[in-house]
């Protein structure tokens, strides 16, 4: 079965791994605009979240920024 780590959990994709970053953020209801993603340790630019392709295991830290105060 493919997998993700994603903030930490190791979550299960039975039906298949999105495709890319972007799919990944589409799929988990994330608006792009507020979220910095990193990817094996790796932070990726925003305009690049549609052409960063996802692997089974690869570990992926999502921050939102949420306003307040």
């Amino acid at each position: 079965m493919k997998s993700l780590k994603i903030n930490g959990e190791s979550r299960d994709f039975p039906e298949g791994l999105p495709e890319t970053l972007s799919a990944l953020l589409d799929l988990l209801n994330i608006n792009h605009a507020t979220v910095v993603a990193e990817v094996d340790e790796k932070i990726i630019k925003r305009i690049q979240f549609s052409s960063t392709p996802l692997k089974s295991d690869q570990s992926i830290e999502l921050v939102r920024f949420v306003g307040g105060g």
